[in-house]
């Protein structure tokens, strides 16, 4: 038995023609985007950086796929659209996975470098606002945050008055026969999603002859998994606040593990959870 290998004649080893890996990556960039700022370094601080680095990046990869499965919904390609979705599902559960790296920095070893931090919080991240607005979650006051960052303010701005994936999806149900109430098609899509007591009986139907609406009914089931993802991520997120700094107010002037309490009692498909308490009730 060896412990090496040899390398095969053909691997690539010119790169003044060639692409490289690293090139194609832009490693360099990359791997040298991490500046701690803690005096002296401390040890623990470039797994804080690279924790909130790398979600960023999944979340640039969310907003893409999303925008892709809105732009199917609306060009009624549902199959395309649920493959998109599928792949948002996956990376959620990455980021929810990605705090238990996190939670293994103590108290003790936070402490020693969190004052450097100032007023940065992750409540400041446009791209999980972009999330909750594709989502349908959306509140014209977070704009505000980001005024002194055009770019973040724009895209967001954007999202606002763009229809989310649940007012898209009840637009192609409506298309397809399925009675949706005119005055949920025609809303104001700038605002944030209310519970609709009229929808319901639609889902429920959905729901009942599964068989006669099985795609629909699938759409249903991908939508479920991916709020049950997102909440999965927000609780994992407040356990490891918890843990960390127990119910210090956040850097970023939240109260911190109460905020993110709240959370939780957000929801982007009120009416899909809601029609589980009518399936199979004579109506």
């Amino acid at each position: 038995m060896s412990a090496t290998r040899p390398i095969e004649d053909g691997i690539v080893r010119d790169f003044k023609v060639n692409l490289s890996y690293g090139e194609y990556l832009h490693l360099d960039e990359i791997l040298n985007a991490q500046h701690p700022v803690s005096v002296p370094e401390h040890h623990d601080e470039l797994l804080f950086i690279l924790q909130h680095q790398t979600s960023e990046l999944w979340l640039k990869l969310i907003i893409h796929e999303l925008r892709a499965v809105l732009a199917h919904l609306a060009k009624d390609e549902l199959k395309p659209a649920l493959k998109g979705l599928a792949r948002v599902k996956h990376i959620q559960r990455t980021l929810t996975e990605q705090w238990s790296v996190l939670a293994t920095l103590t108290p003790t070893e936070y402490a020693q470098f969190r004052s450097f931090l100032g007023t940065s919080s992750g409540f400041q991240s446009y791209q999980y606002r972009a999330v909750e607005f594709l989502l349908g979650n959306k509140d014209r006051h977070m704009l505000s945050i980001f005024d002194d960052q055009p770019a973040a303010r724009d895209l967001l701005e954007e999202l606002l008055g763009t229809p989310s994936v649940y007012d898209e999806f009840l637009r192609l149900l409506a298309r397809h026969g399925h009675p949706v109430p005119g005055h949920l098609l025609d809303r104001d899509v700038t605002r944030a999603w209310e519970f609709a007591a009229d929808l319901v009986p639609v889902f429920q139907t959905i729901y009942e002859k599964a068989e006669q609406h099985w795609e629909a009914y699938e759409a249903c089931e991908e939508l479920v998994d991916l709020e049950e993802n997102f909440q999965l991520w927000r609780f994992r997120h407040l356990k490891t606040v918890e843990r960390t700094i127990g119910f210090k107010r956040g850097t970023g002037g939240s109260s911190g593990v109460s905020f993110l309490k709240a959370a939780l009692d957000l929801t982007f498909f009120p009416e899909l959870y809601a029609v589980r308490t009518e399936i199979g009730v004579p109506r």
